[in-house]
C-alpha cells in the first residue's frame, strides 16, 4: 500500500491491494481527484479514517448503449409523474445523498470534506447532477464525475419511490444518445445489479477508459 505526500502522484492501480485498497494519504484538491479518476482510482473512506484510494479488482458499470429498461419502470417514466432536470441543483444532490439514512450503514462516507471537494469540482464543470423533482420538490437524484465519454456515478438518493431509478435509468439514456461508452458505478451491491448493472474486471474497465479519454 502506498502512503501518498503532497507530490501530485498515484501508483500503479495493479499494486493495489486484494479488496482494492491502492494507497492512503495526499489530498481531495481538484487535480487529484481529476488524477485519480482519470486512472480508474477513486476515493471511499470514512470520517474516522485518513483519505483511502480504491481500483477495485472487479467494476460494477453500465453500457449505456447496451442497456434495457426493465418494463415496470418504463411504466413509471412514461406515467409522467416525475421531472428530471440536469445540472441543476448540484449542491442539493449531494447534500441529500450525505443526509439520508440507508438500511444497514450507520452514517456516509461523503464526509464535509469530501462535499467540499466534489462542490469545487462542480464549480470547475467535472462534478455533475440528476434531479427528479414531484410537484415541485426535489425527491431523488444521483451526482458523479463526468470525464468525457465515461461517467463515474458517486451516490444516489430517493425521498419517494422510484426517484432514484428514474435518476439513474434516464442518465443512461442520455449518456447513451451522446455515445458514452460507460457508466461506472465503482464497486458492486445488490441494488445496482437490479438495476441492470454488471461488473468486468479492473484491466478491462482501464482499457476503456484510456481508449475513451
Amino acid at each position: 500500500m502506498y502512503f501518498l505526500t503532497k507530490e501530485l502522484y498515484f501508483p500503479p492501480v495493479s499494486e493495489a491491494s486484494p479488496e482494492g485498497i491502492l494507497a492512503v494519504g495526499g489530498d481531495l484538491s481538484a487535480e487529484r481527484l481529476l488524477l485519480a479518476y482519470k486512472n480508474g482510482i477513486f476515493p471511499w473512506f470514512d470520517d474516522d479514517e485518513p483519505i483511502l484510494w480504491w481500483s477495485p479488482p472487479e467494476r460494477m458499470v453500465v453500457n449505456p448503449r447496451e442497456y434495457k429498461v426493465a418494463k415496470s419502470l418504463r411504466n413509471i417514466i412514461n406515467r409522467n409523474i416525475f421531472k428530471v432536470t440536469f445540472d441543476t441543483a448540484f449542491e442539493e444532490v449531494i447534500t441529500n445523498c450525505q443526509s439520508i439514512k440507508r438500511r444497514g450503514q450507520k452514517g456516509t462516507w461523503i464526509t464535509n470534506s469530501m462535499l467540499e471537494a466534489y462542490l469545487q469540482l462542480h464549480q470547475l464543470g467535472i462534478a455533475k447532477s440528476v434531479e427528479v423533482w414531484q410537484n415541485d420538490e426535489l425527491v431523488g437524484g444521483l451526482y458523479g464525475v463526468d470525464l468525457g465519454k465515461i461517467f463515474c456515478g458517486e451516490s444516489m438518493f430517493s425521498l419517494v419511490s422510484n426517484a432514484s431509478k428514474v435518476a439513474f435509468v434516464t442518465l443512461i439514456q442520455k449518456l447513451n444518445v451522446e455515445n458514452y461508452h460507460l457508466l461506472d458505478c465503482q464497486v458492486h451491491n445488490s441494488h445496482l445489479e437490479k438495476l441492470g448493472a454488471f461488473e468486468i474486471s479492473r484491466q478491462n474497465y482501464i482499457k476503456i477508459l484510456k481508449s475513451s479519454l
